[in-house]
């Protein structure tokens, strides 16, 4: 219970003056002990535990000591936007996939006919190449990829991203000091490569891509920046 009775300003046995911001202090707890004793946690999709035992929340990208933290959080006018947007996006989305569904039958029958006919070609060839900067020594990894049967290369570049320990499905349980990059091609499988989970150099000439049309090869090259890990 919060003293009321000798605060500056009250009289004896008056109960005091509450200020404002102990009055929104008292909501927020309420609101709090409300959402602990209604809310089941185990079912929010944007709540993780990491592997320092801390919270996060993958709506708004924010870190919270406790489920208590996170509870007040999800009160919040940033976590409410959030959720907003999100919707209105998922609605978005389901209209445009309700657009699409409806002009499926004015598609020509050899559109149908190819997109039925579509089968992956399989993995492509790649090396991986270890060395260091001549200047700074740092850590280089360099991914070469292969795609000779690929149609229409000035049209079809190769897109690669990089996915945390935490989304992959592979490896349980999820290791964090690991991180892993994704290289897609269609109609080709995507390959991922598990690299050191530590800050990347995004300067200039560090972090390179490149297609080569002719030749149907998609080389990418990183430096790390050693000693400086990423935070999950």
């Amino acid at each position: 219970m919060v003293d009321r009775q000798n605060r500056v300003g009250s009289k004896f046995g008056g109960g005091g003056v509450s200020s404002a911001q102990q009055s929104e202090r008292e909501r927020k707890e309420r609101l709090r002990e409300l959402a602990l004793e209604t809310i089941d946690l185990a079912k929010d999709p944007y709540l993780m535990r990491n592997h320092l035992g801390t919270y996060e929340c993958k709506l708004c990208l924010t870190l919270h000591t406790n489920e208590a933290n996170y509870l007040s959080h999800t009160q919040g006018k940033k976590h409410q936007a959030g959720l907003a947007r999100r919707a209105a996006m998922e609605a978005k989305l389901a209209r445009q996939k309700e657009g699409s569904d409806v002009m499926m039958p004015l598609r020509s029958a050899t559109q149908t006919s190819r997109s039925r006919t579509k089968v992956k070609i399989g993995r492509p060839g790649y090396e991986v190449s270890k060395s260091r900067d001549p200047e700074t020594n740092a850590r280089c990894l360099t991914f070469e990829l292969h795609y000779p049967e690929l149609d229409d290369a000035r049209n079809r570049q190769p897109r690669h991203r990089f996915m945390s320990a935490y989304e992959q499905r592979v490896e349980t349980p999820p290791d964090g000091s690991y991180q892993y990059l994704l290289v897609a091609c269609d109609p080709y499988e995507t390959v991922g490569f598990k690299v050191p989970n530590e800050k990347i150099d995004r300067g200039e000439g560090k972090f390179v891509t490149n297609w080569d049309v002719e030749a149907k090869v998609f080389t990418l090259t990183l430096h790390f920046l050693d000693g400086v890990p990423t935070k999950n």
